[in-house]
This record gives C-alpha cells, sequence and structure tokens, in this order.
C-alpha cells in the first residue's frame, strides 16, 4: 500500500492530468510538484527518475521503498500503489 505519493508535472503536461485523475478515482491523495512554479526541484526529479520527462510519479510504501513511474504507465502504476 502506498504510504505517500508525489508527481512532478509542469503546465502544459496533458499526461500529468491523466495520471492525477487515475489516483483520484483510486481515492488516492498526492503531492503535485509543478516544477514550472519550482524550477529548484527539477535536479531531485531528474535524480530520482533519470529523465526530464513528466509525469514523474513516485510511490513510496510502507517500507520506505520507492518506485518511479515515467509517463503515464498504467501497467507500471496500478501495481505500485497496490
Amino acid at each position: 500500500m502506498a504510504t505517500n505519493i508525489t508527481i512532478y508535472t509542469t503546465n502544459t503536461c496533458s499526461y500529468c492530468g491523466m495520471v492525477k485523475r487515475y489516483l483520484d478515482s483510486k481515492g488516492l491523495n498526492y503531492e503535485i510538484v509543478n516544477l514550472e512554479e519550482h524550477p529548484e526541484r527539477q535536479a531531485e526529479a531528474l535524480s530520482l527518475s533519470g529523465s526530464l520527462t513528466v509525469p514523474i510519479t513516485v510511490i513510496t510504501k510502507q517500507d520506505d521503498t520507492k518506485k518511479v513511474v515515467v509517463g503515464y504507465n498504467l501497467s507500471q502504476l496500478a501495481p505500485a500503489i497496490a
């Protein structure tokens, strides 16, 4: 079970909205980090994902392990939030 979810987004990312709607449909809470509004966090997003593509969704589990999903990828996102 996910204990913390963070989504790194930008203002123009349509896939970011799709990830948010998916998590909303599951009743999950998440933190949004808009990289346009917080450019100082871009290095953090890059180090977590190895990518500059958004969305970057970071799911932290109860045992503090992290799963990072880049893009709108339900085949990775669904099991990561389970």
